[in-house]
């Protein structure tokens, strides 16, 4: 496991370092912009080409193409190696080609579908949307190839590059927002060129490194090619299996486009504070297990995938409890930090607080999706999980509409965090009866201790935090120091509960218990 730990760690670092950029990308949006109908035009034009990306590039193509690749490398030769990869990347290159191509034309219609509440805005949201819709839906084409490569690169184990190229994106949107949104005569249109601009940078930084580990693919057309054929036949289940979650996004995003201006753009700033924790632990013990997993598999070793994904559970547990209580009880102090502005008053502060709070127990439910749906993929099963994400679904849309009238825009997120936890649930009962997952021995005990050091830290959190109206008064710098303050206390002493209570590093890299 030991090399498991230094992916991950790789992996870890990379994305942090992007989940920080992010936070400095998210923070200049909200003192540049704010949170108004041009925000909330942004976030729907560039959430439609990234919940694609999530859900065929990154998501269904992934977990298809990964498994198939490592079969071709640990069972075919080099020769038959290199055709696949060029045939898939000329069939996928033309398919999101003449899919963007589509998405560029018909962009008034998508800003419909997926956002019907701005057709009747007086403050030009749909028009401005389906506008810069047009700039950001090409996206798709470049980070759906940057994903193509990413997958070889991780099939290789290069984890790191992939784990940077977001690094690119957040770089790109930043410089756009400072330096090309004043010459612009609407500021917000600089965020869709710097979104196109990205595309392309992500996906010229990783051809080198294909270069390097000898399969740089030139694409060719190839649909019967028989890898093709049994990629596409995995990635029709694994569209819905894989990513649920961001489909319950979308549906937020739709539902709250009827409610009070403003209330996408909570909830995006919610979910960013979200996606720090799920990005740097749970998609990299996913990104990292998958190759593995699928090699065992071809490998025909059920004990060690069993005890790959028993690694990766502990993990997930060890780091994902006190994250969501951290996000809970430090949900006001972190937005106030990162984005309380001229722009991004305290009304919207404690809106966005609402959000944070409902979504953050259910930090848990989408970390151990990202580790436990791997089980699956790995052995070239998408069909469960579609199966168990179109009962997750359901349940979230149900509840969106019951928890939407009487908690607004914050019943979306706890709608989101109910209908995550079954998805985890129902994911890991189907492991452990199909009998590709037994539990090892001593979780009892890691749970009771990663619990009792939550309890220790969420304590001491509670009463170092105070009450919103303190951090809102203090100033931007009083509050980073603050808050910086509280987190490395905060994480020092759960890390020093755990010590205490017996818990070592060396358990969960060398894989014992």
């Amino acid at each position: 496991m030991a090399s498991f730990f230094r992916a991950f760690t790789a992996v870890g670092s990379h994305t942090l370092l992007s989940r920080i950029l992010g936070f400095v990308r998210d923070l200049v949006f909200a003192h540049w912009f704010g949170a108004n109908a041009a925000t909330d035009a942004f976030f729907v034009a560039f959430k439609i080409p990234n919940f694609l990306r999530r859900l065929f590039a990154e998501g269904s193509f992934s977990v298809a193409f990964v498994p198939i690749l490592t079969e071709y490398r640990t069972k075919r030769n080099k020769v038959e190696l290199q055709r696949f990869t060029d045939h898939m990347a000329g069939s996928l290159g033309l398919v999101v080609m003449l899919v963007s191509i589509v998405g560029v034309i018909a962009a008034p219609i998508l800003v419909m579908i997926f956002a019907p509440g701005f057709w009747n805005e007086s403050e030009g949201k749909y028009e401005l949307t389906a506008e810069m819709l047009t700039l950001t839906f090409p996206y798709l084409f470049f980070i759906t190839m940057t994903a193509f490569a990413g997958s070889i690169l991780n099939t290789y184990n290069r984890f790191w590059v992939p784990a940077f190229t977001p690094v690119l994106l957040n770089l790109s949107l930043i410089g756009c927002a400072v330096w090309l949104s004043p010459q612009m005569e609407r500021p917000i249109m600089a965020l869709a060129w710097g979104v196109l601009i990205a595309g392309m940078a992500q996906f010229l930084f990783q051809l080198p490194f294909l270069w390097r580990v000898r399969l740089f693919p030139r694409p060719r057309l190839g649909f019967r090619d028989p890898g093709v054929v049994r990629v596409m036949r995995l990635m029709v289940p694994a569209l819905f299996g894989v990513s649920v979650s961001q489909i319950n996004l979308l549906l937020d995003t739709l539902i709250a486009s009827f409610l009070v201006s403003g209330s996408i753009s909570w909830l995006y700033y919610s979910d960013r504070l979200m996606e720090f924790p799920v990005g740097v632990l749970g998609v990299a013990l996913g990104t990292v297990i998958l190759p593995n997993l699928s090699r065992r598999h071809a490998e025909n070793s059920p004990q060690a995938f069993s005890r790959t994904l028993d690694w990766a559970l502990r993990l997930n547990i060890l780091f994902g409890v006190p994250a969501a209580v951290g996000l809970f009880l430090l949900a006001g102090p972190m937005l106030a930090t990162l984005f309380f502005s001229d722009a991004f008053d305290q009304h919207d502060v404690e809106m966005a607080t609402r959000s944070l709070m409902a979504y953050a127990p259910g930090l848990m439910g989408i970390m151990l999706i990202k580790v436990l749906a791997p089980g699956f993929y790995g052995r070239q099963d998408t069909k469960t999980p579609v199966r168990i994400g179109i009962i997750a679904m359901t349940v979230n849309m149900v509840l969106n509409i019951i928890l939407v009238f009487p908690l607004a825009h914050a019943g979306l997120a706890l709608a989101t965090t109910i209908s995550s936890g079954l998805n985890a649930y129902l994911l890991y009962r189907a492991l452990i009866k199909g009998h590709i997952y037994t539990p090892s021995a001593g979780w009892g005990i890691l749970l009771s201790r990663t619990l009792l050091a939550s309890l220790a830290m969420g304590a001491f959190i509670w009463w170092g935090a105070g009450d919103i109206a303190g951090w809102l008064a203090d100033s931007a710098m009083s509050r980073a120091w603050r808050l910086g303050g509280l987190i490395a206390a905060a994480i020092l002493l759960y890390f020093l509960t755990l010590f205490l209570l017996g818990v070592r590093p060396g358990q969960f890299r060398s894989g014992n218990k």
